[in-house]
Order: C-alpha cells, then sequence, then structure tokens
C-alpha cells in the first residue's frame, strides 16, 4: 500500500503533520473550555488562540464560529440566518440541499432583496470551476442580499471572496476530519441558538482540532508547484472537461470510451485512488446533479472521473498517474 497514489484530496486530504503535532498539544489541554476553572480557562485560551491564527491566516476580519465541518457550517447559515428567502446555485454540494431543501434555483437579480440569502460555492467540487463570487457580490451589494460561499474547495489555497459568509472545512486542506468554521461579517446576520460559540453553536468545542484547523492552515506550501500543476492540467490534453475559470487542482476528466466505474476499478487496480463524476445511488448508477448542472451529456458523464491533488502530491504521482491513464483502453 505505500506505492499507492491517493488523488481523491477533493474528498478529504491526509492529515498534515504541523496539524497532528498541535492536536497532540491540545489533547494535553483535557478540560472543557467553557469551565470557569482554571483548566478550562486554559483550554479556552488555546481555543481563542487557534480562532485568532485561522482568522489572521484566512485574511478574516469578521467572527469564526467553529463548528464539526462544512455541513454544519451550511445548515447554520442556510437555518439561522434572518433572512426568510433561500436562493441556491444548481451547482451546489449536496450539503445546502439537504440544509435547504425548500431554497430557489435561481439568477434573477432583479427579485433580490433584504431578506434573500444568496449561497454560491467559490470552487466546485467536481469540476474544479471557480464562481466569481467577488463580481456577485459587487453585483448584489445594492439589494441588501446576504452573500453565503461554500470554500470547502477554496480555503487555504486560494484568496477568500468578498461574502457576508464563508464556509470552511478542515480536513480539505490538511486538517482534522470532524472541524470546520463558519466566517460570519456580522453576527447581526444569524439568529442566535444558545449553547457555545457565542451562542450560536451547541455542543461542547473540540479544541484540539481547532489547534490542529490552524496549523493546517499556516503550513500552506504544497509540495507541487502551480506551474507543475498546470503542466499536469496541459498533459491531460482533450480529456479534461473545462468550463471556465479552472483550479489547478481539481480535474474532471472524460475517457474517450471507458465508464466511470471500470476506470475507477483499473486505477484502483494499478494503485491509483480517485473518484467518480458520476454517483452510485441505491444500486442504480445516477449522473451526476453537477455534470448535469454544467451541461455535460449523459453519454460522457457516464465516462467522467474527478481527479483531485493536495499539498503532499508530488511530480512523481502525477507522472505515474498520465503512465496509467494513457494505458487505459
Amino acid at each position: 500500500m505505500t506505492n499507492r497514489i491517493y488523488l481523491d484530496h477533493a474528498a478529504t486530504t491526509p492529515l498534515r503533520p504541523e496539524a497532528r503535532a498541535a492536536m497532540e498539544e491540545g489533547f494535553a489541554l483535557w478540560a472543557n473550555p467553557s469551565s470557569p476553572h482554571a483548566e478550562g480557562r486554559r483550554a479556552k485560551n488555546a481555543l481563542e488562540d487557534a480562532r485568532a491564527r485561522v482568522k489572521a491566516a484566512l485574511s478574516w476580519s469578521g467572527e469564526v464560529i467553529f463548528t464539526s465541518g462544512a455541513s454544519e457550517s451550511l445548515w447554520l447559515a442556510l437555518n439561522r440566518s434572518k433572512a426568510s428567502r433561500r436562493i441556491v446555485s444548481a451547482v451546489e454540494h449536496d450539503a445546502v440541499f439537504r440544509a435547504a431543501p425548500d431554497a430557489e434555483i435561481s439568477s434573477d437579480e432583479s427579485t433580490f432583496d433584504a431578506s434573500t440569502l444568496l449561497a454560491v460555492q467559490h470552487v466546485n467540487s467536481e469540476t474544479g470551476v471557480i464562481n466569481p463570487v467577488s463580481q456577485m457580490a459587487e453585483t448584489i451589494k445594492s439589494s441588501g442580499a446576504v452573500l453565503l460561499s461554500d470554500c470547502a474547495q477554496s480555503a487555504g489555497k486560494l484568496d477568500l471572496p468578498d461574502a457576508d459568509m464563508l464556509v470552511v472545512s478542515a480536513h480539505k486542506l490538511g486538517g482534522p476530519i470532524g472541524i470546520g468554521a463558519l466566517l460570519v461579517r456580522d453576527w447581526a446576520l444569524l439568529e442566535p441558538m444558545g449553547g457555545h460559540e457565542r451562542g450560536y453553536r451547541q455542543g461542547t468545542e473540540n479544541m484540539p482540532a481547532a489547534l490542529g484547523f490552524a496549523s493546517a492552515l499556516e503550513a500552506g506550501d504544497w509540495l507541487t508547484t502551480p506551474k507543475e500543476r498546470a503542466g499536469f492540467a496541459k498533459e491531460l490534453g482533450d480529456d479534461l472537461l473545462t468550463f471556465g475559470d479552472q483550479t489547478d487542482y481539481i480535474f474532471a476528466l472524460a475517457h474517450p470510451s471507458m465508464s466511470a466505474q471500470a476506470l475507477l476499478i483499473r486505477l484502483d487496480a494499478m494503485g491509483i485512488a480517485v473518484s467518480a463524476g458520476s454517483a452510485c445511488s441505491s444500486g442504480t448508477l445516477k449522473k451526476s446533479r453537477v455534470l448535469d448542472a454544467f451541461g455535460v451529456s449523459d453519454e460522457v458523464a457516464a465516462r467522467t472521473i474527478r481527479v483531485s491533488l493536495g499539498w503532499n502530491t508530488t511530480t512523481v504521482d502525477l507522472d505515474r498517474f498520465l503512465e496509467a491513464w494513457r494505458s487505459l483502453s
């Protein structure tokens, strides 16, 4: 297993050693951060230090609510927002639709007003498309609408967009699983619910994970450079599906003839872990909702996989994937 190549970082990425070390320090501060005694205060100080470091690493001047991950952050934003109307883009993560099943899918900006919350992801997790969220913010600012952006696939990798609320996930950038954050421009955007995190989230704070989250963000550097990742994208040629402005770390690849499921099996047998652009639900292969929204035909979608790079991806990994991909027929 040591020679395997892992290229499914959009699903989750390995824990950075800096994050692991920080969590070990956090485990030594075992008290509840909400307890008033000396042990609790030490834990609280560590938690608040992690919060300040996360804000600094993300260049965020607003508030930070630590959560259990992106899904909870999305739920908080969509269900505790004071806005009464929720509009989402058609290519949002499934967690958005689970959190707000009655949300509208619309792009008619003329109908936006101060009662509207608009959710637009920053980077699409299946295609790597970068949405112009900051540009949208400028467009809708005069309407008074609230802009929410899912940045689970961009935080720690790209500059964050200008939005009122941002969603971040630690395990997508080398931090631990089980912690994320909702970044909020102003507390007044949300209805409090009691409990912890200034009354905006229930459940004991995961202080060790918060320390790991902060350390992962601060670690920053990747083993491959943007130039090397761009060269990899170029080598993928016509098999790479493009839809506009793209990241250099998430790629949707359509094989000329082989199905996505066959590709996953063949590549896994060759020691390479990737994921499919299509999902298996209730034993029936269904077309990805995201690929459908991007206008990809059923026939092409059935042959599409996702390759996603991470902080520890090497040029050797990329070369091995290209060699394997070219051998498939």
